[in-house]
């Protein structure tokens, strides 16, 4: 079973503006580049959705950060470093410096 090619953000981005200008069909594309007609249309499609973004007031937007998600690891840093330092002491006997 073989599995799925995946293709670089770079190369899609390349197809994709090849099929937005219209010189050549999906088909030829397809042929010249080794991916199926669909997925071209796909990513032209992705690259005409995507584009209005790049051109929003503010530049890049900032993550959401969920609260309950920040807990959750401020929690378990907190068991690693005790734990770590449960670990120093109970190796300080063998030779740990």
């Amino acid at each position: 079973m073989s599995k799925r090619e995946q293709h670089a953000p770079v190369f899609k981005a390349k197809v994709s503006l090849k099929a937005l200008k219209g010189e050549e069909t999906a088909a030829e594309l397809a042929s010249r580049f080794g991916v199926h007609s669909t997925m071209i249309h796909q990513w032209k499609r992705a690259l005409l959705d995507g584009a209005s973004g790049v051109f929003e007031r503010g530049g890049r937007k900032t993550p959401e950060i969920d609260d309950e998600q920040v807990k959750d690891l401020n929690a378990k840093v907190g068991k690693l470093a005790v734990a770590n330092s449960f670990l120093e002491r109970k190796l300080k006997p063998w030779g740990k410096k």
